[in-house]
């Protein structure tokens, strides 16, 4: 029964369907009819000129004024106006308040002047005329209705507005506020990125290649029952191009790609962040299948704590509640994948985390000599090189460096070769751009006494001895003590990019930090401020060892290292008191045990000290040639050096004894007589074994001698230390070295 009422109540076919824009219109003709035909309008009433006639006669009319010789106007006296508003026949209630008052029609200028002189001789009453002419009458009216376009534009402008934040599932907002600010980028773009375009990151695009593989060939896993992944987070360090792998996988794909920020869903509204989120998978699903790209997702992705009150915060937490729902929630999103990127993983929450939301983690981790040298060849395309430059040896200079750092060196080497008004750039213009972008720019109008130099002399050759003659530390490139930066003197080491780290190469890294204020002890009988950066990497690197390597045996194998980043909230720590004053004790007697090591060394070396701090004073710059003819050949270097000649002699034997094995062949059958129709198949050949060789090693920049402190979860990226100057007070002492502890 209710079917059939509704079905009565249908609409005609012929009667449009009511909307908003009916209400504007009858707006609008109520406003222009009020205009026209209300009481209180200024127009002039339409007349004839017996009606004026009459009037004239009576003496009612002030003037008249003739328009464009074709139309008089007629100003009223202020009573007979009033008298004629409120006659009983009606004809003049619509008088204008003021003139002119009525209109009229003249044939010509010269009839109606031989009219009027006749009225004003029969009646007695002279009527002064204004005669003007006018451009146009639409003018008045225009000016008069103005101010209701200005209204009725603006009104239309917000609503419009409203209607569009409303719409398209970004849940309501003025201006637009709800609606997701994402970049697309589509098939239409003048140049797509592709692998092509990306360096290095091999094991990367191993990965992210299944994706690509999925979007251009779905149906081929469909027929199989396989599902499209969810999602994929691209972990690694600033720089390293996530983003810029992202981008290439929209353009493998050849799918649309629609990049946005994990801020951009930060706003001062209640409610923005998840109508954003609501509207940017809205737009998704219209261009399905597509990429979402969301940079820095731990800006909304960061843990939700337990208590809300205290630690949360409920408008972040309702974003990242939304983007959970989106991704994994009772509607599904066919064809939608959704790529995060971000340098803190360990922060983010354990459900975005979990299979079906992001099913993979991609580690985009820092590149290696290979693929630095990869991404050399990209950044060096544009730019005019010298022919004899080697792209490996840029390559095994910049060791941690990421692709973003590649591109600024590249650039600061351009720039300086302009600088020096240069053709080309040349091998020169690379180095001094590794050592700017490191150390700092060079002062050497900075004023420093002869007391001081002497000081950062022997600081800085106590560092290198150390350094040089230790086995595990890494090996120096050059010494300076020429301000740079706001270090006052700085050295280059080669460390090794090594993986793991034993205990053993710990320590002598902590010996060759202390050899600065070990000789400056030795030397002077006294010690400086400007071991401050020094002391503050030791003691970071010594309590790494003690609390979270487990090296020492009086705590044991504890490790009180915190992978989700949780600790930094907590109000306790995750030991006892007692623990505690054990990882002091500890601390400090592995500095104790480092810094006698260092003091052995000196002792037995302290002519070469002097010898290499003297050559430090005379050139400011010393290189590992001058180490080297000081202290002789370090012993790894000796080692590796008797390792890849023992390499290129088994080589040598092997390749022998393959070129021998055909030649014995041969003649065994011309002494038989019995030539053979097939030639004897050769031995297979040994590869020799790599050998890592010193050269390959990278190079770091460390101040005032301070060594690497490697460390397992180390990137082995150049380490700029600097030795601050001395100062009255040792607070005001800056250090710029960074600690690899963690």
């Amino acid at each position: 029964m209710a079917q059939k009422n509704n079905q009565h109540k249908k609409r005609p076919a012929g009667l449009p369907r009511p909307t908003i824009w009916w209400v504007y219109g009858v707006i609008g003709a109520a406003i222009f009819g009020w205009y026209l035909f209300g009481e209180s309008s200024d127009t002039p009433l339409p007349s004839e000129w017996t009606a004026v006639e009459r009037m004239v006669g009576q003496g009612e009319v002030e003037k008249i004024r003739v328009i464009n010789r074709d139309k008089a106007e007629v100003f009223l006296a202020e009573t007979a106006a009033d008298r004629y508003r409120t006659d009983s026949a009606k004809l003049y209630r619509r008088l204008p308040v003021e003139g002119p008052h009525l209109t009229f029609t003249i044939p010509s200028v010269d009839s109606f002047r031989e009219d009027l002189r006749a009225v004003e001789q029969t009646s007695g009453h002279s009527v002064p005329v204004v005669y003007e002419t006018r451009s146009g009458e639409w003018t008045g009216i225009l000016v008069n209705l103005l101010p209701w376009v200005l209204i009725i534009a603006v009104w239309f402008f917000l609503m419009r507005s409203m209607s569009r934040g409303a719409g398209g599932g970004a849940g309501g907002g003025i201006m637009n506020v709800g609606k997701a600010r994402a970049q697309v980028f589509d098939k239409n773009n003048a140049r797509p990125i592709t692998f092509k375009d990306v360096a290095g990151l091999e094991e990367a695009k191993v990965e992210i290649m299944e994706i690509v593989d999925f979007l251009k060939k779905a149906d081929k896993y469909k027929e199989l029952g396989a599902k499209i992944p969810k999602g994929a987070l691209l972990v690694g360090p600033p720089g390293t191009g996530k983003t810029l792998l992202a981008k290439a996988v929209a353009g493998e794909a050849n799918v649309p790609f629609l990049s946005i920020s994990g801020s951009d869903f930060v706003e001062m509204f209640v409610g923005v962040g998840a109508s954003r989120v609501r509207d940017l998978f809205e737009q998704a699903k219209q261009k399905a299948p597509c990429i979402v790209f969301i940079d820095e997702i731990d800006a909304i992705g960061r843990a939700r704590g337990k208590n809300a009150g205290f630690s949360g915060n409920d408008e972040r937490e309702n974003t990242l509640n939304q983007l959970l729902t989106e991704m994994d929630g009772f509607q599904t999103n066919t064809g939608v994948i959704v790529l995060a990127a971000t340098n803190r993983a360990d922060i983010l929450d354990k459900a975005l985390m979990r299979a079906g939301r992001f099913d993979r983690q991609i580690e985009v981790g820092l590149p290696d000599v290979r693929e630095r040298e990869e991404i050399f060849e990209v950044h060096l395309r544009p730019l005019k090189l010298d022919p004899a430059l080697d792209r490996g040896f840029l390559a095994r200079q910049t060791p941690g460096f990421s692709g973003a750092d590649i591109a600024n060196v590249c650039n600061e080497a351009a720039l300086i070769a302009a600088r020096h008004n240069k053709k080309f750039i040349a091998k020169e213009d690379f180095l001094a751009a590794i050592d700017r972008i490191i150390g700092g720019l060079e002062r050497k109008n900075k004023i420093i006494t002869d007391e001081e130099k002497r000081t950062i002399a022997y600081h800085e050759a106590g560092h290198a001895t150390v350094s040089w003659i230790l086995e595990n530390a890494s090996p120096l490139i050059k010494v300076t003590i020429i301000p740079r930066g706001k270090a006052l003197g700085a050295a280059w080491y080669l460390p090794e990019e090594r993986q793991i780290t034993t205990r053993e190469q710990l320590m002598d890294e902590l010996a060759a930090t202390l050899g600065g204020r070990v000789s400056e002890q030795l030397t002077f009988g006294h010690v400086s401020t400007g071991a401050l950066n020094d002391l503050e990497r030791v003691t970071k690197q010594a309590y790494a060892m003690v609390a979270y390597y487990g090296m020492s045996e009086a705590v044991g194998n504890l490790s009180f290292y915190d992978s989700t980043g949780q600790s930094d909230m907590a109000l306790t720590k995750p030991y006892s008191d007692l623990t505690a004053q054990q990882i002091d004790v500890e601390a400090r007697l592995l500095i104790d045990r480092a810094y006698k090591m260092a003091e052995k060394v000196l002792r037995e070396h302290a002519d070469g000290l002097k010898q290499l701090a003297e050559l430090l004073l005379d050139r400011e710059v010393v290189f590992t040639e001058d180490v080297e003819r000081i202290f002789g050949k370090r012993k790894k270097d000796i080692e590796r050096e008797r390792e890849r000649r023992e390499a290129e002699a088994a080589a040598k034997r092997t390749e022998s004894k393959v070129s021998a094995a055909p030649a014995f062949a041969k003649s065994t059958g011309e002494t038989a007589g019995k030539p053979t129709d097939e030639a004897p198949k050769p031995a297979r050949r040994r590869r020799a074994p790599k050998v890592s060789q010193a050269s390959e090693a990278p190079k770091a920049l460390q101040a005032s001698g301070t060594a690497r402190t490697s460390a397992p979860t180390t990137d082995g990226k150049p380490k700029r230390g600097r030795r601050p100057k001395s100062t009255k007070s040792a607070t005001n002492t800056k250090s710029a070295g960074t600690s690899d502890s963690e």
